[in-house]
Order: C-alpha cells, then structure tokens, then sequence
C-alpha cells in the first residue's frame, strides 16, 4: 500500500459527523496538514490496524466467516505492501481495564458537593468532539479519561512495537481501519502526539468502506494471510469481541468489574432493560430492594441530548452511561453498511449483528498478553506510566480548533 492513500478524496471529503446534521467537517489525514503528500521514502514500516467492529461488514460483504474474513483483508493489504496487520481488540482490553478502575474510582470520590459521577464514556470520537466543542463544563469532567481503543492502539504500535523493532516512531506509518469517519478526527487531536515525541498515533483513518472500494478497484491477486501480533512471534491470535452486542462493550464489563469490587456481586447474563427506544436502555443491580448500580446506554444525539439535560440539572440518576453518537452502536458507523445513496443498509446491518454476536466473547481481565503489556511497557498497572500512555485531558469550547476539525 503506498502513503498517497492518505489523499484519496475519501479520506479529505466533507461529511456530516454521524447522527449530526448539524455539523459540518472537513477531515484530512494528519500526515498532511498543508494538504501534501506523504513521502513514503521517511517510512521503513507500514502497519495497519483493523477495529474489532469492521470485520462483520468485511465478512458480510465478502460471504466469509469473521475468521477467513480477517485473513482476506489482511492478505490484500499485505498485497499492497503492508508490513504488518494488527486487530485493535488488544488496545480495547487496555481502555476498558483502566475505564472499570476509573470508575470504582470517582464511585468512591462522588459527593454531591464535588459529584464524579455519572461517568460518561469517551471512546467515541463524535461524541466526546461534541462534549468538548459545544457542551464543556459541567459535562466534560465526568467524562472517562480512558483513551479510546485508536488512541491506545496509536501508542502500542508507535511505542511499544517501535521500541521491540528498533524503530523510531515517525518511520512507522500507522493506517486505522474504523467503521465511521469521526476516526478520523480523533486521529487529529491536539494533545496525542505529546507522549509519542511529536508523531501521531495514526497517520492516516480509512472506513471500512473506503477499504471495500480500495479491493473492488483492485486487480492483485490475493492470497489469505494471518493477521500479526505486537509481540512478534508467529501465533495467530483468536479473533474475539468484548460483551457489547453492537460495541466494545465497556459498560457491560464496567458493570460486572464494579458490582464485584464496590458490592461483592457476582453477575453474570446483563440484563438491559429498554426506555424510550431500542438506542436508550438500562442496567441496574438491586439488592433487597435497593437499587446499588444504575448504569445506562445512550447511543444516538436524540438520546445524548436527554441525559446531558439532567445532568446539567443535577438531576441524572445514572452512574455511568455509556454514550455513542451513532444510533445502533459502532456496527452501524457512516463508514460501512450503507446504500449508495448515503442510507443505512438494514438488512446488511442484520446480517452484521448475527456475524458479531457469533464472535466469541472474552473478558479483558482474560487477557495474558494486557497483563504482560502492564508490566513490560508501562512497568506495571500503577506506574506514572500508564496515566501517560493511557489516559488524556479534555479541551472546553474556547479551545482554538484545529484547522481540519469539525466545526460545530
């Protein structure tokens, strides 16, 4: 794959945030800020990195299991010249991890003098760009200082794989695939670079329906690949999802992690329950009567618009609420699944949901390799380390925008 992919006109084309009528963007790949090409010649590796929630549209598009479909993909990006194919599940572990210890945290630290609670997630780059361009304060302090899975993964494959390959950051040029344009304006936020020595996590973000276009435009032959490991060795990890039908699934991992510390609880199935829509829906833990977690699902501006109304009125019942600004979560992000006049395909949605539901399902605290990374990358769970590496700050509205952000 050469660097001009960073300027296809899909990767710069103004488009609308996801589930936002209002917005008007204007997204270029960070590796060009003036608008020029990117030099292959400054990069000895090229690597990409595919979200968890891309393969179900790249398996339903192609009529191949999650397994072969992750294979075709990475064989056909490796037929272009790609270095190596990362799985962004890895990096989720890490946000997740750290979004159950921030939560047990401001649990603890809540008052009604100084309320840290609800905790709003921030893994969705729309809608935390909303939080910080229009809403501020009061909103913004509750949001999870967690990295997203894209930011976490920019630190992995700039940090820590650069180090294991000798390699300074800014010769790795690191490509996302992600299922919906406001990646790309993640990729632009002004404060990542900082713990990278002034390179970007991701250089560039390509929808997976940017990719789809990419390989029916293509004519190489492809041979199925194993998709790499961030740790060198030749074993091709499961692919596997975290519990969210539709999502990374934070909230039901931060449920199950806070009933247990804060309560001494035990759950299992997560039971939700609908409110106003099938996008707005409800978690609690009760015991003897007593509500102990209440904790709730706000995807979609409609339903984010009801629960920062009483927030900002003191009013919210919530102790977390785990917010996308796409309605029907992540696998219905703008980038994939839709018809060619811009809508949003159901019936490939459908198919989608069954593929995902049938990937399996694996805890983050399961993971042997995050444990190891704990230790051998950020010299353990309670280093200085891991706030830098891990966890970020946000910007209120008077926060000059870049000249590639949204504007609002």
């Amino acid at each position: 794959m050469k660097c001009e992919h960073c300027t296809r006109k899909e990767c710069s084309k103004k488009t609308k945030t996801d589930d936002q009528e209002n917005a008007s963007v204007d997204v270029l790949s960070p590796a060009q800020e003036n608008g020029e090409k990117c030099n292959t010649s400054e990069h000895k590796v090229l690597a990409v990195s595919v979200c968890p929630q891309s393969l179900p549209y790249f398996a339903a598009k192609f009529s191949l299991s999650v397994t072969d479909a992750s294979r075709r993909l990475s064989g056909f990006l490796k037929s272009l010249g790609v270095h190596y194919v990362f799985d962004t599940t890895i990096a989720a572990d890490f946000s997740i991890l750290e979004s159950q210890r921030e939560f047990v945290r401001r649990y603890h630290q809540h008052s009604e003098g100084e309320p840290a609670l609800p905790m709003l997630t921030s893994a969705c780059p729309g809608w935390v760009r909303y939080a910080e361009r229009v809403l501020g304060h009061p909103v913004t302090p509750h949001l999870c200082t967690a990295k997203s899975p894209q930011q976490i993964m920019g630190s992995l494959v700039k940090d820590y794989f650069a180090r294991r390959q000798n390699l300074s950051p800014d010769k790795i040029f690191h490509v996302v695939v992600a299922p919906c344009y406001d990646k790309k304006l993640e990729a632009l936020r002004d404060d990542f670079p900082s713990a990278l020595r002034s390179s970007r996590g991701a250089d560039c973000v390509l929808t997976s329906g940017e990719i789809v276009q990419i390989m029916e435009q293509s004519d190489v032959s492809v041979k199925d690949a194993a998709v790499d490991t961030l740790f060198g060795d030749c074993k091709e990890e499961e692919v596997r999802r975290h519990g969210g039908a539709s999502s990374d699934g934070c909230l039901v991992h931060v449920f199950r992690h806070a009933a247990k510390e804060l309560f001494n609880e035990d759950v299992g199935e997560v039971t939700y329950r609908t409110l106003r829509n099938k996008d707005f829906q409800e978690v609690t833990l009760e015991k003897n009567g007593e509500v102990l977690l209440r904790f709730a699902a706000a995807y979609g501006f409609r339903n984010i618009q009801n629960v920062i109304l009483k927030l900002k009125k003191g009013k919210s019942p919530y102790h977390f609420v785990e917010v996308l600004a796409c309605a029907g979560g992540c696998l219905n992000g703008r980038g994939q699944a839709q018809t060619e006049d811009g809508r949003a395909d159901k019936a490939l949605l459908r198919q989608m949901e069954g593929i995902y539901a049938d990937v399996p399902v694996r805890a983050p605290e399961a993971s042997a390799r995050v444990q190891e990374l704990y230790q051998e990358w950020l010299d353990g769970a309670d280093s200085p380390r891991v706030q830098e590496a891990l966890h970020t700050a946000y910007q209120g509205p008077g926060h000059p925008a870049n000249s590639r952000d949204i504007k609002w």
